[in-house]
C-alpha cells in the first residue's frame, strides 16, 4: 500500500470548492472550519484553504506541443477508472485546458492524460498508465 500524500492549496471560495470536490470528482469531504476544508481525493487528503490572494496565473511548459500548467496536481487512476470519469466529466460539460488524450499509443509509458481547472483555477491532471507498472519507465 503506497502511504496518502498531503496537499494544502488555495481556493476563492469554501462551498463553491465542497460542491466541486465532492459532487464533480467524488470526493468525500473531512474536517472543516470556515477557512479550509479537508478531502479524501482517491485516498489522499487534500486541504483547500480559503486564500484567494494566493491564487495566480499558473506558467505553463510545452508537452507534446501542448500548454501544461506547471503548478497543478491530480492523482493516477486505473486504466478503466480514467476512462470513467473522463465521458463524466465530458458529459458534465467540464471545460478542459488539455483534452483527454493518449500519450505514447504504443509504446513503453502509454498514458491517458488530461487537464482542467478547478472552480478557483487551480489545474488538475488525472491520468493513468495502460500498464501501470511503467509509471516511471523512461
Amino acid at each position: 500500500m503506497i502511504n496518502p500524500f498531503h496537499l494544502a492549496f488555495p481556493i476563492k471560495d469554501i462551498e463553491e470548492t465542497k460542491r466541486f470536490y465532492k459532487n464533480v470528482l467524488g470526493c468525500e469531504i473531512g474536517r472543516e472550519s470556515d477557512a479550509w476544508v479537508d478531502f479524501d481525493f482517491f485516498g489522499h487528503q487534500l486541504s483547500a484553504h480559503l486564500k484567494p490572494e494566493e491564487l495566480t496565473n499558473t506558467k505553463k511548459n510545452k508537452v507534446d506541443g501542448k500548454s501544461v500548467p506547471v503548478r497543478h496536481f491530480g492523482v493516477v487512476l486505473d486504466w478503466k477508472d480514467w476512462h470513467s470519469l473522463s465521458k463524466k466529466l465530458q458529459g458534465l460539460k467540464i471545460k478542459f485546458i488539455i483534452d483527454p488524450y493518449i500519450r505514447f499509443e504504443g509504446e513503453v509509458g502509454e498514458q491517458a492524460t488530461m487537464f482542467f481547472l478547478d472552480p478557483s483555477g487551480n489545474a488538475l491532471e488525472f491520468k493513468s498508465f495502460k500498464d501501470s507498472n511503467q509509471l516511471f519507465e523512461a
